[in-house]
């Protein structure tokens, strides 16, 4: 009665029709403007994130210590406590990545870094060695193709070291081809030219009969994006060999979260297949397959994390090694064990037939795996 005599001869800004509450019946508009004192937009704000706190409080720790409880809660119509199982994936799926970022991020700079400076300081003293003109040319396309490629895909910085660097490789290829009494080199071309490509290989075109004409040259694009990444990551020097790597292993990431939900579908319609006489909807064969992922998300960031907590405690305090070892081994093996324990709570088969389906679907999600990971793999090479 209190909402009705507040809110009578009131009608909605919305719609015009009489209020009976905060919130317009046919519309759904509330009552209250957003044009708020940035006191209350404060307020609001605080009372959303502890909101939000609490669902976390009450579904991470049985999401990881619980096998099957959150799905079963969800089953018997307990929801409002519990983080949503799309987004709670979601954002457990962002976390792991980014902190899978962290974690190579810095190995990858200091590769790239590290190979940048090794190319940019190469001076020619391997000349000495060659001892033919050809060795000579040869060592010394390797090196410029080398610094193309820093060029390409280095910073601005190096690429502006480059020039000087390639004519100080010239100066000394041309002093050890003097030494061989060989010609020398022909005059170097115009700095303001476009560089030849580092990649020398190209890929011939090909041509799918049934596919549009777009559709075949991103085909054609993203090959020869591949050759050329599978060139500079097998050709060259180990450190260019390396650096390449780097890039595409960035690439892959990338391309794994969107990859990651895609399995999610494929995931759940394996459970309707092996439980088809459940009788269970496909909706809660995907809610279970969201909260398993969610789990196996969990269990990579904070296996990645006690990873970087002991790259970096260790070189300080030695002693903590082997106590993160032994948490590093308990949860590789929790995993299986919690996925087995959830398939047989939530399902409620005997142990011989849920091990014997735990074994299949296992076995299937392994390769389906495999598949979605090649996929992104490709994607990251042509990155």
């Amino acid at each position: 009665m209190k909402s009705l005599v507040s809110h009578e001869g009131l009608h909605c800004a919305n719609c015009g029709t009489p209020l009976a509450g905060e919130y317009c019946h046919e519309c759904g508009q509330s009552v209250h403007s957003v044009l708020k004192p940035m006191h209350h937009m404060v307020e609001e704000t605080v009372e959303t994130v502890l909101h939000i706190d609490s669902r976390i409080v009450h579904t991470l720790p049985p999401l990881f210590l619980k096998p099957g409880f959150l799905t079963l809660e969800y089953f018997a119509g307990r929801r409002v406590r519990y983080i949503a199982p799309f987004r709670l994936m979601f954002v457990l799926s962002l976390l792991c990545f980014f902190a899978l970022h962290l974690a190579t991020s810095e190995v990858i700079d200091q590769g790239l870094a590290k190979h940048q400076q090794k190319v940019l300081n190469d001076r020619g003293s391997d000349f000495a060695q060659a001892d033919s003109a050809d060795k000579v040319r040869e060592l010394l396309d390797d090196k410029i193709n080398a610094l193309d490629a820093v060029q390409t895909f280095g910073s601005d910085a190096a690429a502006a070291a480059v020039g000087s660097a390639k004519q100080q490789l010239r100066a000394a290829a041309d002093q050890r081809l003097a030494e061989l009494h060989a010609q020398p080199l022909p005059a170097a071309a115009s700095s303001s030219a476009t560089p030849e490509s580092p990649f020398p290989h190209r890929v011939e075109h090909f041509r799918i009969s049934w596919l549009p004409v777009s559709a075949n040259e991103r085909l054609n694009a993203v090959a020869q994006h591949i050759n050329d990444n599978m060139y500079a990551a097998t050709h060259g020097d180990e450190a260019g060999r390396e650096a390449a790597r780097d890039r595409m292993i960035t690439g892959v990431f990338g391309k794994l979260p969107g990859a990651m939900l895609v399995l999610v579908p494929v995931f759940a319609l394996l459970l309707k297949l092996f439980y088809v006489f459940k009788r269970r909807l496909y909706m809660e064969q995907l809610i279970v397959a969201l909260h398993s992922q969610a789990f196996l998300f969990l269990w990579l960031l904070m296996l990645i994390l006690l990873t970087m907590l002991d790259g970096w405690l260790v070189p300080h305090a030695a002693w903590v090694d082997h106590p993160l070892r032994w948490l590093r081994a308990a949860l590789l093996w929790w995993a299986p064990i919690y996925l087995l324990l959830m398939q047989k709570r939530i399902y409620r088969q005997g142990w011989p037939m849920t091990l014997l389906k735990y074994w299949c679907i296992g076995w299937l999600y392994f390769w389906l795996l495999g598949f979605v990971l090649f996929c992104a793999l490709g994607l990251g090479l042509a990155h």
